[in-house]
């Protein structure tokens, strides 16, 4: 699988960057990831779904190669960032049809931009979106305004993560199978040694912050629910068998309120196109490219 580097210098003073395949006529996936991930951690999934797609990967703001860019701007110009970066370098692929993937965060950032630019991508696939219930919005609000957003469970873990190692083999032997890694294929887990990783003066640390991953985990996305009721490109959502309770609430909410979205379950857990990346790859790609 052959991916080259692009930046873009955004319009909130940063850059973002990310990777393309060399355009060759299929069409375009555009992914997006997960909280403290980044696009070439799913390089097993990805690997199977280059077979019948050219790659966009788009790391957001503080991940991947992406600029930290100060103070993190919102689940919601996050997303418009993604499209603005996208914009400006997919005339590459000419006319080609679009289609939009996205896992966890990344997914909520493809419902808001699928919900901005209607017609943009013809069908989209949503892994495991962390799709906050108007309850949940309402506390996390509260919580925003008396002070104790950063006090969530994920932000307080976040920022209890380590953030560096002596080497990768260090770092391979701190994280193999534990806590978000468990059930993660060795190839997956290897990815996100690989590119989730940077070399430092110290040995190697995390691409993304554990502040930044915070900022995320204590922040919520503004006029989730009427934006989810706006999208009309067809969209399948895969969550998790073992994944968040509220995930599966907030996705039969979503289905039975918008005839566009549909889903289905699938074994394993929050991240569990890094446990069944082939699986995982053949139901995008069959929902995306369905047979006629």
């Amino acid at each position: 699988m052959q991916l080259l580097p692009w930046s873009h210098a955004c319009s909130a003073g940063f850059t973002l960057r990310g990777w393309y395949s060399p355009p060759s006529g299929k069409p375009v996936l555009h992914m997006l990831h997960g909280n403290g991930y980044c696009g070439r951690v799913y390089t097993p999934m990805l690997r199977e779904l280059a077979e019948a797609f050219d790659l966009w990967l788009c790391d957001v703001q503080g991940h991947g190669e992406s600029d930290h860019g100060g103070r993190f701007h919102g689940w919601n110009r996050s997303a418009e960032l993604a499209l603005e970066a996208f914009d400006a370098g997919r005339e590459r692929f000419t006319d080609a049809p679009l289609f939009a993937l996205g896992h966890s965060f990344g997914g909520v950032l493809t419902s808001l931009m699928l919900a901005q630019r209607p017609t943009l991508f013809g069908r989209a696939v949503l892994l495991d979106p962390v799709l906050f219930g108007p309850a949940m919005i309402g506390v996390m609000a509260l919580s925003d305004v008396v002070g104790l957003s950063r006090r969530t469970t994920l932000a307080s873990r976040a920022l209890k993560r380590r953030s560096n190692w002596p080497d990768r083999a260090a770092a391979h032997k701190a994280l193999y199978g534990r806590g978000m890694f468990r059930g993660w294929t060795d190839e997956a887990f290897d990815a996100y040694i690989e590119h989730a990783l940077k070399d430092s003066d110290a040995g190697v640390e995390l691409r993304c912050r554990p502040s930044r991953e915070a900022d995320i985990f204590s922040s919520y996305p503004r006029r989730l629910w009427p934006s989810l009721a706006k999208v009309t490109t067809p969209s399948l959502v895969l969550y998790g068998q073992h994944s968040y309770p509220f995930v599966a609430r907030s996705v039969a909410r979503w289905c039975a309120g918008n005839p566009h979205v549909r889903a289905q379950v699938v074994p394993g857990g929050h991240c569990f196109m890094q446990e069944y990346p082939q699986d995982s790859a053949q139901r995008v790609a069959e929902f995306l490219l369905p047979q006629s």
